[in-house]
């Protein structure tokens, strides 16, 4: 809770003094330094875990100077670039970041005009920065699924194999998200002649492109509207994950998945909705078991009683169960003999407390 609370006070602090800001000093004094400090938890008065204006000479260039370099345990663990708060971040903002990586033991460089912060890793190529982040912050408008991976950063939790061995599917998914997003406020030809190929059966000239375009920003339009309406729906007539409900067209929101069936017949087959929290939970479990375990192996099942993960999609290899269908939620842990503890959480970053009793359930099953 005091990390997500750190984390919305400063995001607070930015939207309310951000365009009051006119220099990369006072961005760093006012934003990236409480970043430093209240969100990831290290001392920026601490010469032992916080070096500002930090000096690593690389062949010709001397005297060069990153904005701050973190340690833990002596060793430099992140390096951070900062610009001031406004200021677009792309790769030629980052060519300190790109010298220095290489010749210092951090495994994450960060580039942030105080309000976008820009988390990026050697998955490309080992030692050698890459050119695209792994991970996005953006202050004034926080996807809580970062969260979580920003967590690990911190200094109470921080783990650099967890975060690398998680980083290329973020990435990845990060950039799949931004392009949708994209081509939902602005469709692009190839977008467009997607969809036109699947309900027009005739060529696609110009003339029909451009006949389509309207139709498609509507679609979309309507689209998006239906998706909110269905929430709205959800919460004020009281659906919830623990009421079985039979959806006949998938919803892009939460996956739908069939239940396992307490009765024979077709008739009495249900579905049960998985929601997004658990789908998140999951993510978490899986960047904590992922060092024991290849990612292929780890899956999930939802049931009408508990959101279960598996290893090889069999129901004799269970990792732990995730109770979120109740109003105090548990995360059940399984012994040798398959018995299980629940253990009872307030939010989905207390799993992480948990992660050396998951590693040792894997192991059991693995």
């Amino acid at each position: 809770m005091e990390f997500l609370e750190s984390l919305n006070a400063l995001a607070a602090k930015v939207r309310q003094q951000g365009s009051s800001i006119s220099t990369e000093e006072a961005t760093k004094n006012a934003f990236v330094m409480p970043f430093i400090k209240n969100v990831l938890g290290y001392d920026v008065f601490d010469p032992q875990e916080v070096v500002p204006e930090y000096v690593c000479d690389v062949g010709t260039k001397k005297g060069e100077k990153i904005d701050y370099a973190i340690l833990k345990d002596g060793q430099i663990q992140m390096l951070i670039e900062c610009k001031k708060i406004g200021e677009p971040l792309n790769v030629n903002h980052a060519s300190q970041l790109f010298r220095y990586f290489h010749v210092t033991t951090a495994r994450i460089s960060i580039l942030t005009n105080g309000q976008v912060y820009k988390f990026f890793t050697d998955l490309d190529a080992p030692n050698k920065m890459d050119e695209k982040p792994f991970l996005e912050l953006d202050f004034l408008n926080i996807d809580e699924h970062s969260v979580p991976e920003l967590n690990k950063l911190t200094k109470s939790t921080f783990d650099v194999e967890s975060i690398i061995s998680a980083a290329g599917e973020l990435k990845y998914i990060g950039q799949i998200k931004r392009e949708i997003a994209a081509q939902f406020a602005s469709p692009g030809d190839e977008f467009l002649r997607f969809f036109i190929a699947r309900v027009y059966d005739g060529t696609i000239t110009a003339r029909v492109r451009e006949q389509f375009q309207p139709l498609l920003d509507k679609a979309i339009s309507q689209y998006t509207a239906d998706l909110v309406n269905d929430r709205l729906k959800s919460a004020i007539t009281g659906v919830s994950a623990t009421m079985p409900i039979v959806i006949s067209t998938p919803s892009p929101v939460s996956a739908i998945v069939q239940a396992e069936s307490t009765a024979g017949g077709e008739d009495d087959e249900v579905r049960v909705v998985t929601t997004e929290e658990e789908m998140e939970g999951y993510f978490i479990v899986k960047s904590i078991i992922r060092p024991v375990v290849e990612s292929s192996r780890i899956g999930h099942r939802d049931t009408q009683s508990y959101f279960g993960i598996l290893l090889d999609n069999n129901n004799r290899k269970p990792v732990c169960r995730l109770h979120f269908n109740r109003e105090q939620k548990y995360l059940g842990i399984l012994d040798q003999d398959k018995k299980e503890t629940r253990h009872p959480i307030a939010n989905l970053d207390e799993i992480y407390g948990f992660s050396e009793a998951l590693i040792e359930a894997t192991k059991r099953v693995a």
